[in-house]
């Protein structure tokens, strides 16, 4: 059976600061946390700012808005096929209040941000942020 599912990702913004969350990954790899943007799947009936909503604040505590979608993205792992799309959001600097999942957050400045990502794909997320 072949199988579609859809993601979302908020990288959330206040004013020239990013929100960026340390997840666990892998205690087999030599750094199993690692910096992301909030991200998730979007529930059935959702629709995507909605989901991308609910996920800023399900991870973070924060109540966000939707600034606009940045770019879409997509790859396939065995029969599922998985699309995505990114959204720049707008919060204000509450305490951030972190899900399970998460141990960590800070707000960092764009020039910041390589001190904590390797990734060079979530490096560009932020050069698209800033169109």
């Amino acid at each position: 059976m072949k199988n579609c599912s859809l993601l979302v990702k908020g990288i959330v913004r206040s004013e020239d600061k990013y929100l960026i969350l340390a997840k666990w990954y892998d205690d087999c790899i030599m750094d199993p946390y690692q910096w992301q943007f909030v991200d998730g799947a979007v529930d059935f009936g959702e629709s995507p700012d909605a989901a991308v909503l609910r996920l800023i604040e399900e991870q973070t505590g924060l109540t966000a808005e939707v600034e606009r979608m940045l770019y879409t993205w997509s790859f396939t792992i065995e029969d599922t096929h998985k699309v995505g799309i990114a959204y720049v959001c707008i919060a204000d600097t509450d305490p951030v209040i972190l899900s399970e999942e998460l141990s960590e957050a800070r707000w960092v400045t764009r020039e910041e941000l390589k001190d904590y990502i390797d990734n060079q794909r979530v490096l560009a997320d932020i050069e698209r942020a800033e169109l």
